[in-house]
């Protein structure tokens, strides 16, 4: 198999789009069989953004970002970069503002990576996003090779090309390209539940809870005891 894929299926821009009508990541991974937010520590360089698009994976080296550049020159508009480096945190040279500005060029609305990043006020400036677990200024290297658009595992979530990445203010969400229709029409109904459910609570308050039959079900199964 050739270290660098340029050709596989990605969920459709039509997808894309309906997911971006979505308000929160949770009400995506709850609609998941099998759970597919990457670990808590995975967070946006800048507070209050969202991006949604097709993964396009790359497996880089500690340290070097060699593999990196290659996949600026293959990127397509709606393709979001997840990069797994290792867990390596302790190089934010690994990406900067100038490969932010050529990704935003080039049609990719962000990234995600389990390393560090650097230049997070140019991304800011140019509405580039990025989750990352850190944030450093340590150079890189140009030494190594690497993979694009073979399946990763990032946030302990296995990654295939192509699958639909969903990034907000709460965590990111891997949803499996094939599941996405299906999970979105879900996401949607829950979305649904919930508003009607806010709107009790601002009406109602706790009193909203306490006439919950599943919720005194289970309340009542743990025995608990209260003071009268």
């Amino acid at each position: 198999m050739f270290d660098i894929i340029k050709t596989y299926e990605k969920v459709g821009a039509d997808i894309i789009k309906k997911y971006d009508t979505l308000d929160e990541s949770a009400s995506i991974n709850e609609c998941l069989k099998v759970s597919g937010a990457l670990n808590h520590d995975f967070r946006p360089v800048w507070p209050g953004t969202k991006i949604i698009g097709a993964a396009f994976t790359v497996r880089a080296r500690a340290g070097d970002n060699l593999i990196l550049h290659k996949a600026l020159t293959l990127l397509k508009p709606g393709d979001v970069l997840v990069v797994t480096c290792d867990g390596f945190l302790e190089s934010g040279g690994m990406w900067g503002g100038i490969m932010s500005t050529a990704a935003k060029a080039m049609g990719c609305p962000g990234m995600i990576i389990d390393g560090s990043v650097r230049d997070t006020m140019l991304m800011k400036e140019i509405g580039w996003y990025v989750w990352s677990r850190g944030i450093d200024v340590k150079r890189s290297t140009k030494a190594t090779g690497g993979k694009i658009n073979h399946p990763i595992v990032i946030g302990n979530v296995p990654v295939n090309p192509g699958d639909l990445v969903f990034a907000d203010n709460d965590g990111v969400v891997i949803v499996p390209r094939l599941q996405a229709a299906e999970v979105f029409d879900m996401a949607c109904e829950r979305e649904k539940r919930e508003a009607v459910l806010l709107e009790k609570v601002r009406k109602d308050g706790t009193q909203t809870f306490n006439g919950n039959e599943a919720f005194k079900a289970a309340y009542e199964k743990l025995g608990l005891t209260e003071e009268p």
